[in-house]
């Protein structure tokens, strides 16, 4: 009788195609890579945001369709928006549904936009957003209580916040007993270290360099522990990133020209009362919204404060219409789109004073959304692509030359499990032996 097969996904939040080389150098990607079907250029999606490209990853799904268009939800108004947390924003079917349908058993680590999902064993990836709320009971609520409840117990002194790269000690730690005691048939486990020391050193800080090291042990952990299982031809295991990022110095926030031009409204303490035109924030890019009434009108005058702007500062690389934005994938009610240029990103707060700010040591440390580097870019940016590793049964090793992004990845998931998968625009790779 045929042995289910199991799969481990693993996603080292950040990996960039430039890391393809040096990683390929360590003891334990390399170990891998030697036995896998590999890409090291794999585009991600737009924004090329976390939220949405986990989303993708999982449905084989277009922002556009599965509904995650930004890391953050709309909500002006609020100097704090709620993430993505939860799996009812996330449109349609997912590798971890097929799975469950299939009869298999079902684990996530902090997987972007998996609260509340039907995960076996779910720790989902959400926070305390409001001040009556508490972390403990948001998380438990939102996840597996008695399981979640039990790695906090045993592991949860390694963590300290959202600290890195103490919170990914944890993930690890919680990742390893699961396996173990658990045996999922499908795993989703989300490593945020190197994303973290690139947003707060840079890309190619030392700080980076570390993280990838610390990357290849609990890389190492995971494959020290396949090996050892007396089944361990069952085990699928899979690496992949997200998307990749690029140092930037300065940030770009057209809301204080909006404010001046009368289509933001402040109330007597500085908060939001209303709009007729409002950007919001994708790191790299930006989305704009317009509303109200006359809205040909103030879709003309935002459209010309824009390329005005534009043509003023060499802050803006690109402006996309709707029909563009549609064709990217992305939010498709936002009006417009702004592509950041080279060494810019984009800010949202309405408290700014310029619409560009040079970014300093203090602010990075003093402010949680100012970064040296950033993602959120097009996907079609020169060297700005991310990687995947795969290796188990029935899966050619080698490189894989023809061209690739993240839609193929829950198909190829799913082929390979052998479960039905609703609604990816994609079939599985060619790297899939027929069985």
């Amino acid at each position: 009788m045929w042995n289910r097969r199991r799969l481990i996904v693993i996603s080292f939040d950040g990996l960039a195609d430039q890391d393809f080389e040096t990683v390929s150098a360590m003891p334990a990607f390399g170990r891998l890579i030697n036995r896998a079907a590999w890409h090291k250029s794999v585009e991600s999606i737009y924004p090329s945001l976390t939220y949405p490209a986990h989303a993708t990853i999982v449905t084989g799904r277009l922002p556009k369709d599965h509904g995650i268009v930004n890391n953050t939800l709309f909500q002006p108004g609020r100097p704090s928006p709620d993430w993505f947390w939860s799996r009812r924003y996330l449109m349609g079917d997912t590798i971890y549904d097929a799975a469950a349908r299939a009869g298999m058993r079902t684990a996530a680590l902090l997987w972007p936009v998996t609260a509340g999902a039907g995960i076996h064993y779910n720790m989902p990836e959400v926070l305390a957003n409001r001040p009556w709320e508490n972390q403990i009971l948001v998380s438990l609520r939102s996840g597996s209580p008695g399981y979640q409840f039990e790695m906090n117990r045993r592991f949860g002194k390694l963590r300290h916040g959202t600290d890195q790269p103490a919170l990914d000690h944890f993930t690890h730690q919680s990742l390893m007993a699961t396996l173990e005691e658990k045996r999922p048939d499908l795993i989703l486990v989300h490593y945020t270290d190197l994303d973290s020391q690139r947003h707060d050193y840079g890309f190619n800080s030392k700080m980076a360099a570390e993280a990838l090291k610390r990357h290849d042990r609990r890389l190492g952990d995971i494959l020290d522990w396949i090996e050892n299982q007396p089944d361990s031809e069952v085990y699928g295991i899979c690496v992949l990133g997200d998307h990749s990022s690029l140092d930037v110095e300065r940030v770009v926030n057209l809301n204080p020209l909006f404010i001046e031009r009368g289509l933001i409204q402040l109330d007597h303490k500085g908060r939001l009362k209303d709009y007729r035109a409002l950007m919001k924030s994708a790191d790299g890019s930006a989305y704009l919204y317009v509303k109200g009434p006359e809205l040909e009108h103030v879709k003309a005058h935002v459209r010309k404060i824009v390329e005005d702007f534009a043509r003023e500062e060499e802050a803006i690389e690109a402006i996309y219409h709707h029909r563009e934005i549609m064709a990217f994938g992305a939010d498709p009610g936002a009006y417009l789109m702004l592509e950041a240029s080279k060494g810019y990103y984009f800010n949202d707060r309405l408290e700014a004073a310029d619409p560009v700010e040079e970014i300093t040591d203090l602010t990075v440390r003093g402010e949680p959304f100012y970064h040296w580097n950033t993602h959120g870019f097009s996907p079609l940016k020169p060297k700005y692509n991310t990687v995947w590793i795969m290796a188990g049964d029935g899966i050619k090793a080698g490189e894989i030359t023809t061209p690739m992004s993240l839609l193929d990845e829950a198909p190829t998931f799913a082929g390979w499990l052998g479960v039905e998968l609703e609604g990816a625009v994609r079939g599985p790779l060619s790297c899939l032996e027929s069985e």
